[in-house]
């Protein structure tokens, strides 16, 4: 069905500092760059455009990234046309980036249908991933702006989640999407608990389909200036104004996230259930539970030694690469790179950030 359609295009946010990953992620090298997931050895952007074939080719594909690490991506996808690499010369959360990106493919092709997609999520069944894209894109062909919810495997309180509504029909027909009653912010174990028993909530992982001009009809209602900013910046594209527009105008844009400022208070909102072995890679613990393991647990590089010990996770991630020896320890992390290495234990890997603020704090700031 949807794979004949030419109006079919993605949109990818490739412009996050992963700064849990440190010391692999830096400034220059964020999360997305890295490959930490998968036996591909492919950076996550690369698994991300590559999976949406033959859906959506990577000709159809606009990424959303930084000024400052414009070469870099274009670098881990070559198959992507540089010119529909689109750099943020400052970060603005996610509405200026979908607003801009949708613009941009408004412009070349006003009946555009979108999917809007994060850069550094790994999936492990791609066929029935999608599977789910083409329900949602068909969903929003219809008119409605539609997001796909992931179906709780665990009382996660690291998640938004989305609360489901009544079965959705088109000409009678049921199309496999339900209304939205709304979003709900990151819960406490308690009700992450009731969440899961109940199966009325998805968590929400931040993938959207729209067809353009409700997406910008949406923008334009409930984010006004955001609109007229982007609209400055188009009215200059493709002019020898246009870079000068852009550095102006983005870093003036309202900073504000797709689903506080459109999602949570627009109308004709639908949500596709997906379970289709997602992760976010949300940090090391992530790394550990998508890596190939030995029969101890213990996900290791090819010449890790390890000796009574289990269940751990070990990344030698420089030029020179250096034997690690684990021996009598369990539960930790251990990333090598040519400056840096992290050791500590895993239930602690949400904490990294207080490495990043000690670098910050005394000065360190080549190590970022």
């Amino acid at each position: 069905m949807l794979r004949a359609m030419a109006k079919v295009y993605a949109v990818i946010m490739a412009g996050g500092a992963g700064t849990r990953f440190w010391p692999a992620s830096r400034l220059l090298r964020p999360k997305q760059l890295l490959a930490l997931a998968g036996g591909s050895g492919d950076p996550l952007l690369a698994a991300t455009v590559r999976r949406l074939v033959p859906l959506i080719t990577p000709e159809r594909v606009v990424i959303v990234t930084g000024e400052h690490i414009a070469d870099a991506t274009a670098a881990a996808v070559p198959d992507v046309p540089r010119a529909q690499i689109l750099c943020e010369p400052a970060p603005r959360n996610t509405a200026p980036c979908i607003a801009w990106a949708t613009t941009t493919i408004a412009e070349r092709d006003p009946d555009a249908l979108i999917a809007v997609l994060p850069s550094d999520h790994f999936i492990t069944n791609e066929i029935e991933f999608r599977r789910v894209l083409e329900r949602a894109l068909a969903t929003a062909q219809i008119g409605y702006i539609t997001t796909v919810g992931i179906v709780p495997t665990r009382p996660e309180t690291g998640y938004g989640y989305i609360e489901l509504g009544a079965s959705l029909a088109d000409a009678g027909h049921e199309i496999g999407a339900r209304g939205v009653v709304r979003f709900v912010e990151k819960p406490n174990r308690e009700r992450a608990e009731e969440f899961l028993k109940g199966k009325r909530h998805l968590w929400n992982a931040g993938m959207f389909f729209f067809r353009a001009r409700d997406m910008r009809a949406a923008v334009a209602e409930h984010l006004p200036e955001l609109a007229q900013g982007i609209a400055r910046i188009a009215e200059a594209s493709g002019s020898v104004h246009a870079a000068s527009m852009l550095k102006t105008v983005f870093p003036t844009l309202p900073s504000v996230s797709i689903d506080h400022g459109v999602m949570e208070k627009a109308k004709d909102l639908a949500v596709v259930p997906g379970d289709f072995g997602w992760s976010d890679v949300g940090s090391w613990q992530s790394a550990w539970e998508l890596g190939d393991k030995d029969h101890h647990g213990n996900a290791l590089e090819q010449d890790t030694i390890a000796i009574d010990a289990k269940d751990n996770l070990v990344r030698s991630l420089g030029k020179t690469k250096k034997v690690i020896a684990l021996l009598g320890v369990n539960d930790l992390v251990v990333v090598d790179t040519d400056d840096a290495i992290l050791v500590m234990p895993r239930d602690r890997a949400q904490d990294v950030r207080m490495v990043i603020e000690n670098l910050k704090a005394t000065g360190k700031t080549k190590l970022l």
